[in-house]
Parts: structure tokens; C-alpha cells; sequence
């Protein structure tokens, strides 16, 4: 997640605002690859998750970071709470519950996204080593409970985490017990961007199923493949899910901007304090309803970027896409998921296949596949398809799009070496939460602990 913004260009209209969406367009040659990933923090001596204060802590393990990689600390009053590339290039970030997140840097190829991943991983390990904490990589808190999570101390994150009983029964689950890897994608024109969002909003299921790696909550199954899926069911639907809009054959940055103005705030940032906004859409505090509540009480464009970044659809637009639909995983699946989507979505000839496949499924369709995947997986339909069969075609064509980037590394290998966790599934025909699954029933005597030690980074 990136640091809240300040911008304090006066803002004033919806064109205004369709203008910052469109100013993302860019040519193919310029698209770059954001991946970002998060992971659990726990002591190795017992598998409970690691406080925010303390000799060992993810405030030490932050501190750590910003002496060896001189990246610029982001705070939150007296807090250390992320830390910035000093060029802008990437960023290392705490979710509500400790998750620990690194936002990678904009990159040209799934090779280097590999790197990147890597090499952040065994910085953190390094310093995290003295502490004895590691980092698991599932989608879900495999064991503690929510009263067991540590809280951050973060100002968006207190707005958050009283607003989200309020609009549905899972928000607090997802700030604190769930983790994701997630890849942000550019788009050359608005309607690059329609076509992309339309495809990959239709396949956001599909990667749920396939990354699924969330069966197990408090301890023991949860009878589901993604509960990390099941948990975004009943966020907060005003703000999260599928957008109807998106399907639409005319469908433009202004239509996701007019969606975006009846989304009720978070907050607003004025000179370092955050202000709770929950009471206000972005079209009310437009039309002045914070005039005497606060004294800068004009919005601004820096307004509006953070308010984007509160928004969670399926698909996210900014000034580029992000893909939200994956659990989180061990290191292989960081490379993979990028290298799917990439696959699919940058190359043309991949992207009109991927279109045509799915040009008949309708939002009702696609919404009931949502609706079903965290439980079924793979072994859930679409228009009478299982999706097993659909997600053997998709891979193909993400492969034949990775084929055609023709990016290779320094063996000569192209990016599609980095499917090969995808294949292991189409595979076995199970995904890695049915492998946890196995474990735990097997090997692991019906315990998760092992899963600290087997799965950690």
C-alpha cells in the first residue's frame, strides 16, 4: 500500500478527476510490472504473531530495514510505519494486523520482479534473524484469533477498524488475518483499459481458485479453499466486489470516477492528522459537507488519490490496474502470479484470446462464480465449464502470451518458467490449500503448527 498523499492541488470537478485516472495511458513500451506481496510475522519459538512495540518487533524490524537499505522512514506520528525508496521506486509497508508488505518497484520483467522478491526477502530475513521471527505465506491466519492479532498503530487503520463492523461482518478478518500477492498492470489508452479490466474482472475468480491457500482459521479447517476469498463476500459491498459497470461495451474512466463520488470516505489528511470522513461520500464532501468540520476543508487532489486507494473492487483502477483477487503464497507463487496476468493481459494476441473466451459470461455469471470459489475452487462452473477445464485454456493463453513478450533472462529462458506452480495445479488437480488440507489430515496430525515451519519464508 502506498504512503497517503498530500497533494494539495485545489480540486473541483469530475473532469478533474476523470483527467487523473486517464493521465495513466502510456505507450506499450513504457508498461512496467508493480508486484506486491504480504506475509505474515511470527516467533519462531512459538508461532505467535510479533507486536508492534519491542526489542523484537515489526517496529524493530522496520528500524532494521531503514539503517541497512537507507530508504526513507514513512511515520505516523511518533510510529514508524513504512519505509520509502528515496526515488519513489518501491516501498515496505504494515498491514493492520503486522502483515508485512513489500510494494515492489515498477519493472520490465517478471525475471526482475523474481529478483526483487528474493532479494527483499532475505534483507528482512537477515534482520529478522536476531529477533528469531520469520514470515509465513498463506492467504489466511492459519491460528490465531482475532483478539490474539496485534494491532498497528496506523491513523487509517483506527478509522478502519471501527468503521468496518458497520458494513459488513468480515472487515476486521480481512485488515488483520488475511494476506495477498497482488500485481498493478498500465493500460495504453481508455480503451486498453476497458478491455483489461472487463478480462481480468471475469478471471479474478479463477486466480482465487488457483492461488487459494487459506483453508485453515483459529486452528483447524475452516471447510473452505480461499476463506481470504470468502472474507471479501462481506467487507464492505458499496465499496468492494464486482463492478457491474465494468462490463459494459462503453465503459470509461468517468463511469468509475461517478461510482467512486457515492463510496463513503475514510478520512482526509491535514497537516499530519487524519480526520474519520466515514459519515461522508466523496460527492457530499465535494458539495462541501465537511465545511465546519474541519478548517481546510476544500478538497483536493491528494483527497482523491487516497480515496481511490481506499476503494476495493475486485480490480482496481488507478492510474494503472491492480489484480486483487489472489491469496498470498510462498515464494514461487510471488513470481507466478505477476507472470500469469502479465501472460494475459500484455500481449495482444493473448488478450483478444482471453477477451473471446470469456465475451458470453455476464456480471450475474461471474458474480455467482464468485460467490462459490472460496468454498469449490476448482471444482466450481461457469456457463456449464468446469473451472478446472477453463483454468487448463487460461494458463495456455497467459503462456502464449508470455511466449510472444519473448523476455529472457540470462539462461535464455522466457518468463513462462514461471508458471510452473501453476502447471504443478492443473497438475494434480488440486490447488496448495488442498495440499494443506492433506497435511493436516496426514503427516501433520490434524495440528496447523507445522505449517509455521514448513512454509515460512
Amino acid at each position: 500500500m502506498a504512503r497517503d498523499t498530500t497533494d494539495q492541488t485545489p480540486l473541483s470537478s469530475v473532469s478533474e478527476m476523470t483527467a487523473y485516472l486517464a493521465a495513466g495511458c502510456k505507450p506499450q513500451e513504457k508498461f512496467r510490472i508493480g508486484t506486491e506481496h504480504e506475509k505474515f510475522v511470527f516467533f519462531r519459538a512459538d508461532n505467535s504473531p510479533v507486536p508492534y512495540f519491542g526489542e523484537a518487533s515489526i517496529s524493530a524490524l522496520l528500524t532494521g530495514l531503514q539503517k541497512k537499505s537507507g530508504w526513507d522512514p514513512i511515520m505516523d506520528g511518533d510510529n514508524i510505519i513504512g519505509l520509502g525508496e528515496p526515488s519513489g521506486m518501491g516501498a515496505i509497508s504494515i498491514e493492520p494486523g503486522g502483515q508485512f508488505e513489500l510494494s515492489g518497484a515498477p519493472l520490465e520483467t517478471i525475471h526482475q520482479t523474481c529478483k526483487e522478491s528474493n532479494a527483499h526477502l532475505a534483507t528482512v530475513r537477515e534482520i529478522a534473524e536476531p529477533m528469531d521471527i520469520r514470515f509465513l505465506g498463506v492467504g489466511g491466519s492459519p491460528k490465531w484469533t482475532l483478539a490474539e492479532t496485534p494491532r498497528m498503530p496506523k491513523s487509517r487503520y483506527e478509522i478502519m477498524t471501527r468503521y468496518m463492523p458497520k458494513v459488513g461482518t468480515m472487515g476486521l478478518d480481512m485488515m488483520y488475518r488475511t494476506c495477498t500477492i497482488q500485481v498493478n498492470l498500465d493500460f495504453s489508452s481508455e480503451a486498453d483499459m476497458r478491455r483489461k479490466m472487463r478480462v481480468s474482472m471475469k478471471l479474478q475468480s479463477l486466480a482465487t481458485a488457483l492461488f487459494a491457500s487459506s483453508p485453515f482459521t483459529d486452528g483447524k479447517p475452516n471447510g473452505l479453499s480461499s476463506w481470504r476469498g470468502e472474507i471479501w463476500k462481506d467487507t464492505d459491498n458499496r465499496r468492494g466486489g464486482l463492478l457491474d459497470f465494468t462490463f459494459k461495451d462503453d465503459f470509461g474512466f468517468e463511469d468509475y470516477v461517478k461510482w467512486a463520488l457515492d463510496v463513503p470516505m475514510y478520512f482526509v489528511v491535514r497537516d499530519g492528522r487524519y480526520h474519520d470522513c466515514t459519515h461522508v461520500t466523496f460527492r457530499q464532501f465535494m458539495d462541501g459537507a465537511l465545511k465546519g468540520e474541519i478548517a481546510d476543508w476544500e478538497p483536493t487532489m491528494g483527497d482523491w488519490t487516497n480515496h481511490l486507494s481506499t476503494l476495493f473492487p475486485d480490480v482496481r483502477l488507478k492510474r494503472f490496474l491492480e489484480m486483487r483477487g489472489a491469496d498470498g503464497g510462498p515464494w514461487r507463487r510471488i513470481c507466478a502470479l505477476p507472470a500469469f496476468w502479465v501472460g494475459l493481459l500484455y500481449d495482444d494476441e493473448a488478450l483478444t484470446a482471453a477477451d473471446e473466451l470469456t465475451k458470453d459470461w455476464n456480471f450475474q455469471e461471474v458474480n455467482a462464480l464468485r460467490n462459490v470459489v472460496p468454498a469449490q475452487g476448482l471444482k466450481a462452473a461457469i456457463k456449464g465449464h468446469g473451472l478446472l477445464e477453463i483454468a487448463r485454456e487460461v494458463v495456455g493463453i497467459s503462456r502464449l502470451g508470455l511466449k510472444n513478450r519473448n523476455r529472457l533472462n540470462g539462461d535464455g529462458q522466457d518468463e513462462t518458467v514461471f508458471l510452473a506452480p501453476l502447471d504443478e495445479v492443473l497438475a494434480k488437480k488440486g490447488t496448495l490449500a488442498d495440499d494443506l488440507l492433506m497435511l493436516y489430515n496426514g503427516r501433520w496430525n490434524q495440528s496447523v503448527e507445522p505449517i509455521f515451519e514448513e512454509y515460512q519464508y
